[in-house]
């Protein structure tokens, strides 16, 4: 994979660059600052981009806004957010166009190298990967969806799984399920959720973006 590295902090971000080449993917641009950032992801169009919320110069928001301006001009440009902070409000912007490929988690849930490249990995093919700890402010800040309201408890349990990134064989064994029963639950949620596979859009994610942006 070609992958751009948006962060100020320089142990942090030299530290990423060496895992991310260990595991024999390029590094084709670092950045710096949220101007810096929205510079390298349109001149390498990467095949995912790793980006931290605040950045200089005023250390808000940049390194978001400018994941977002980005995927504004390129839809569907895969992005992993990486930060100490939940900004609500910009993360449901950053899942509303429904294109997949988006990735958020907090710089202190991701425990070993394997977890970092397997969630890169999987926001680079257009899926995605969200912290626990993410989803749960995300779906905090925001009122019942009707449709997410005719799921069960479990198929509640597989679909926040699901966001999480977890394939049906991960979700049966962090659930003491079969992968059958699992495979049963998620045709079933996507039914109540009106998705059906017309073989144009992954219907994993729209289910996940159906969950995470509930109004």
């Amino acid at each position: 994979m070609r992958i751009v590295v948006a962060e100020d902090l320089y142990l942090l971000r030299d530290g990423m660059v060496r895992l991310i080449e260990a595991y024999g993917h390029e590094v084709v641009g670092t950045a710096t600052t949220g101007p810096e950032t929205l510079a390298a992801l349109r001149e390498f169009r990467p095949d995912v981009a790793v980006v931290d919320v605040r950045m200089p110069p005023t250390q808000t928001d940049e390194g978001l806004r400018a994941a977002l301006a980005a995927r504004a001009e390129t839809p569907g440009l895969p992005v992993l957010i990486l930060s100490q902070y939940v900004e609500q409000l910009y993360a449901r912007e950053l899942l509303a166009d429904g294109s997949g490929g988006v990735g958020y988690f907090l710089k202190e849930s991701v425990f070993d190298a394997d977890q970092f490249i397997d969630a890169l990995e999987r926001v680079a093919a257009g899926g995605t990967a969200m912290d626990p700890t993410v989803i749960a402010k995300l779906l905090s800040s925001g009122s019942s969806h009707r449709r997410l309201d005719k799921l069960t408890e479990r198929e509640h349990a597989v679909l926040a799984l699901m966001a999480e990134g977890l394939s049906n064989q991960a979700i049966a064994t962090r659930l003491f399920l079969s992968d059958s029963a699992i495979s049963k639950y998620t045709t079933s949620l996507f039914g109540k959720l009106g998705i059906t596979d017309d073989g144009a859009a992954n219907r994993r994610v729209l289910a996940v973006l159906a969950y995470l942006n509930a109004p």
